[in-house]
């Protein structure tokens, strides 16, 4: 679980690399980023959904507010996967050439997907790894 907290944090920090650089962003790293946004969440997602998240369900048995937290963490999960196909494509276009026409809102676009990313990593750490016996 550490080990896919890390690679989330790394992506967050490449992405925010890149919000950062804009408009002058190098469309190699733009490529390497975009290739590997959506594999990298979706497998660490299918991970937490099929080991992590019922070790947690078995550990708070009893209590609704608990299991109303997996639910919204599976929920933010597809919203990701689903924000990260978008800026796949956004960084896809750049890489390939695209010029950047409004570098604000493709960092808003960015920072979006890493600060939900970074908010959701760091409830897991204080609320869910300490209840399965996974100290950060």
């Amino acid at each position: 679980m550490r080990r896919g907290h890390d690679e989330k944090l790394r992506l967050c920090d490449a992405l925010e690399r890149i919000a950062d650089a804009l408009p002058g962003v190098d469309r190699m790293i733009c490529l390497s980023t975009a290739n590997s946004i959506v594999p990298l969440l979706r497998s660490i997602h299918q991970y937490e959904e099929a080991i992590i998240f019922p070790a947690y369900e078995e550990a708070v048995v009893g209590s609704e507010a608990n299991l109303a937290s997996t639910r919204r963490l599976r929920a933010e999960h597809v919203e990701d996967e689903c924000f990260a196909g978008e800026v796949t494509e956004t960084l896809l276009a750049i890489g390939h050439g695209e010029a950047v026409e409004n570098p604000e809102a493709i960092g808003f676009m960015l920072r979006g997907l890493f600060e939900n990313l970074r908010r959701h990593i760091a409830f897991e750490r204080e609320h869910v790894l300490p209840m399965i016996g996974i100290a950060d």
